[in-house]
């Protein structure tokens, strides 16, 4: 751009000098030149920092990586690649029978396990009438002991009861209190079983509609869907494919339909003068001759030159040597080239502030001059 600019100055002095005949001296060509070099300097350094030009630019996009949450063969591919799809489409399909299987048997012990419900109820309410039995008969035994024990102390050596035969009321009554206690414990045993719930649902059935509900989620991931409206390129799932869940190795990769942004890196002196809002305009390499209107939409806050993560190694001096460049974001108001041109097209940007708007006019004409030489070779190549 800086020899476009000295090419036009120096076809201006020739041709003033041609119409208005002054002579080539000592005095007016080095004044040519001298005026040529402060004139175009000003107006260089005036047009680089007010607005800013880039000659790194790229349409960047967001791919989701499309990872099965179940393993297992693919028996059917139903995405064509490069055909627009809807959110909720199929994409493919893996074998679900695995899962029919798993969710069967989940649907079998759930059943069993509402069944033995009402035999926990059973249980306790069994237990809970041997303990009332086991009770009367230690009242009952307990009584017969007291009176033969009272009759004993009473008539002494008269008494009707011999001491064995009050030993063996001692003895049953002994059994009658330990049989008691077993039945409290049976008791207690089959309560807990009974009353063990969560929600008001039998702990084990609710555990068993847990492991349900997720052998039916698993069986549904079976059938994997677009998670938005976009596109399938470049896709080399087929069908016999060992589909695995590994976020490392997605099945396909899908784009979304969303916005996308020319992202230009800037000079860092240029931030003085950027800010969200100001006029933008972009060349693409694809589109030689034409100029795409639009506007800032983002100063990135972060460079990654800068960027420190842990990792418990010392950072080398050498990222202090590198300055990094500021990433712009740049929405077009254009829509139509996301229709005609592939994602992540490559281009120029300039943009234009507040600041001496009107040498921003030297910026739109060789940003259009630049435009215009794509015809022939792009940018950077």
């Amino acid at each position: 751009m800086d020899l476009l600019l000295i090419l036009t100055y120096t076809a201006f002095c020739i041709a003033v000098f041609k119409v208005f005949k002054i002579p080539l001296t000592k005095w007016t060509v080095p004044t040519a030149i001298l005026g040529g070099i402060v004139l175009i300097g000003t107006l260089l350094i005036l047009m680089n920092y007010n607005h800013p030009y880039s000659k790194f630019a790229r349409e960047y996009f967001v791919t989701i990586p499309i990872v099965p949450a179940v393993k297992g063969l693919v028996i059917e591919v139903n995405v064509k690649p490069n055909t627009p799809v809807k959110e909720g489409e199929v994409l493919f399909k893996i074998d679900p029978t695995p899962y029919l299987a798993m969710v069967k048997q989940k649907q079998a012990a759930l059943k069993e396990a509402e069944l033995q419900v009402p035999q926990l109820e059973a249980a306790f309410q069994v237990a809970t009438a041997r303990v009332e039995q086991a009770t009367a008969d230690k009242d009952r035994s307990g009584s017969a002991y007291r009176r033969y024990d009272d009759g004993r102390k009473k008539a002494g050596r008269n008494s009707p009861f011999t001491e064995l035969e009050l030993d063996n009321r001692r003895q049953l009554y002994i059994a009658s209190l330990a049989q008691l206690d077993g039945a409290l414990a049976e008791e207690l045993r089959t309560r807990l079983a009974y009353e063990s719930n969560i929600d008001g649902v039998n702990t084990k059935v609710a555990g068993l509609q847990a492991e349900l509900a997720k052998a039916e989620y698993d069986l549904q991931q079976t059938v994997v869907r677009a998670p938005a409206n976009g596109v399938v390129t470049q896709l080399a799932l087929r069908k016999g494919v060992m589909a695995v869940p590994l976020p490392l190795r997605p099945a396909l990769t899908f784009i979304p339909d969303e916005t996308r942004y020319f992202a230009g890196a800037f000079w860092q002196n240029s931030l003085l003068r950027l800010k969200e809002g100001d006029e933008a305009e972009v060349i693409i390499d694809a589109m030689p001759g034409q100029v795409f209107k639009g506007k800032v939409a983002k100063i990135l806050p972060a460079m990654a030159e800068g960027e420190i993560q842990f990792s418990g190694n010392l950072q080398s001096s050498n990222k202090l040597f590198h300055r990094g460049r500021v990433v712009v974001l740049i929405e077009l108001e254009d829509n139509a080239i996301r229709q005609s041109l592939p994602a992540g097209v490559a281009g120029q940007v300039a943009i234009y502030t507040d600041h001496f708007s009107h040498v921003a006019v030297m910026r739109k004409v060789l940003l259009r001059m630049q435009g215009w030489l794509n015809y022939l070779f792009a940018e950077g190549h």
